[in-house]
């Protein structure tokens, strides 16, 4: 299979995040994907970049699948870099192939497809995502497949979901987040996303804790920078040590955080599904 990335960061924000974690979002979408498909190619683009190579849906349609990464950029912003991203998904949906997308993917997608996103401002939610309940529909989606009927995921966002566009089915919600995990469907294409991470670890969850220690203090979610180290630190140790019983315990979190194959459950699904989505994309195209 080959898999194309879609980095929503721009080019200052992928230097930043590889000074502070090792590699950019989409070099750690590719490095997940490479761990769960072995055989899989990656393709990894840069849409926000002003010197990004434009793909038509024609040259999308070469893939078996887009993935869209997370960023700190603000899709309700009127930039360049957010302009370009939001065609460039426009294209994805007019290809036809199957995407997937976490955190500003989910919003990116939104945005592309007519819906709106807007900041959380003062609310937040920093490190892990609790108490994610499925929809009705979302209880019997294969995006959620195997999920119980309420989990914690790793997350980190300021921004989240206004309003679903025409042709959404909302599948998962929170008491911070109401828009949790969405599919959308759009011209030729269908989307399947997240606001929370699948695709991380608990120890970029940390990395990004750090970085925002001051703004999370300022935001009155931690009492001082310490405490966000400390939070840091727990999810350090259970990137270290997964079955960690300390280390769960005073993060709260059972298998389906802390087990690397269950934090990954939403993105395996979409893998599963990849070639049924196709197909059914393709037999829509025929009926037209």
């Amino acid at each position: 299979m080959h898999f194309l990335i879609a980095e929503s960061e721009t080019s200052e924000q992928r230097d930043e995040r590889r000074k502070r974690a090792g590699r950019s979002s989409g070099e750690t979408f590719a490095e997940t994907l490479s761990q769960m498909v072995g055989d899989a190619r990656v393709t990894r683009v840069t849409p926000a970049d002003h010197d990004a190579n434009v793909l038509s849906a024609e040259d999308i349609e070469l893939f078996d699948a887009v993935f869209v990464t997370g960023s700190p950029m603000h899709v309700y912003e009127d930039t360049p870099e957010v302009r370009r991203q939001i065609a460039f998904m426009r294209a994805v949906f007019a290809s036809g192939v199957p995407a997937f997308g976490s955190c500003a993917g989910l919003q990116l997608a939104v945005a592309a497809a007519g819906g709106s996103v807007q900041a959380m401002n003062p609310r937040i939610e920093a490190g892990i995502a609790r108490r994610i309940t499925a929809t009705r529909e979302g209880l019997t989606h294969p995006l959620l497949e195997g999920r119980p009927s309420a989990w914690d995921a790793l997350a980190i966002h300021t921004d989240e979901v206004r309003a679903l566009p025409e042709g959404s089915t909302l599948l998962a919600t929170n008491g911070a987040t109401r828009v949790q995990a969405a599919e959308i469907r759009y011209d030729r294409g269908v989307f399947w996303g997240v606001q929370y991470h699948p695709e991380l670890a608990p120890g970029e969850i940390a990395v990004a804790l750090r970085a925002q220690a001051s703004a999370l203090v300022e935001q009155g979610l931690a009492c001082s920078e310490a405490a966000v180290d400390q939070q840091a630190r727990l999810l350090d140790r259970l990137q270290e040590d997964p079955s960690s019983r300390s280390a769960r315990w005073e993060l709260g979190l059972d298998d389906e955080c802390a087990s690397e194959t269950c934090r990954r459950r939403e993105l395996s699904n979409f893998l599963a599904n990849i070639k049924h989505l196709r197909d059914a994309s393709m037999r829509t195209e025929d009926r037209d």
